[in-house]
């Protein structure tokens, strides 16, 4: 596997819209970084989340998750409960080429404060906003920045495409918008 270099990400933005909106050159004055880098895409969290709440002792199970176990908020900035965590969702949506995976690492400005970015591979063919989990491991309050930088995603290309991809197999977070809580 190789790790896809800029000019492929912006040819695979511009000419087939695997990006959009895609953002040429990385962004940073004042805010934290976004866009276009050597070897990935910087991409930004919306002002979208969905701060997980535990008022009523739930009980957390991938298997029966209930959406009352998260509170809704939508603003420039979203504060984290202490050893807590966010859902939020990417502004960007990927169209991912089926000989591509992707992978997400978080941002060593968040990092650095103890906020932990937590994101699946992007499978080939997938496509959608991208669902990002942001934990505050701090004993303290922590503060998310909408629209600026979150993560960064990594363009593997494969030796050649899979038999099976994402869209072949119809998965069940195919073309998701917004924040996609989890399913079985």
């Amino acid at each position: 596997m190789s790790v896809m270099p800029d000019h492929w990400i912006r040819r695979m933005a511009q000419d087939h819209a695997m990006i959009e909106p895609f953002v040429e050159t990385q962004r940073r004055d004042g805010v934290i970084s976004y866009g276009l880098s050597s070897y990935g895409y910087d991409a930004r969290v919306a002002d979208e989340f969905k701060v997980f709440t535990n008022v009523d002792s739930a009980v957390v199970d991938p298997k029966a998750f209930s959406a009352d176990s998260f509170v809704s908020r939508t603003g420039p900035t979203c504060t984290i409960p202490p050893n807590s965590f966010v859902l939020a969702h990417t502004v960007e949506y990927f169209r991912i080429p089926r000989d591509i995976l992707v992978i997400c690492l978080g941002k060593s400005t968040y990092a650095r404060c103890g906020i932990i970015v937590n994101v699946t591979p992007l499978e080939p063919e997938w496509e959608g906003q991208v669902t990002i989990e942001i934990s505050n491991t701090t004993p303290l309050p922590a503060r998310i920045h909408a629209h600026e930088g979150i993560c960064q995603f990594l363009f593997l290309q494969g030796s050649s495409p899979p038999e099976v991809s994402y869209a072949d197999k119809a998965g069940k977070y195919m073309r998701q918008r917004g924040v996609s809580l989890p399913r079985l």
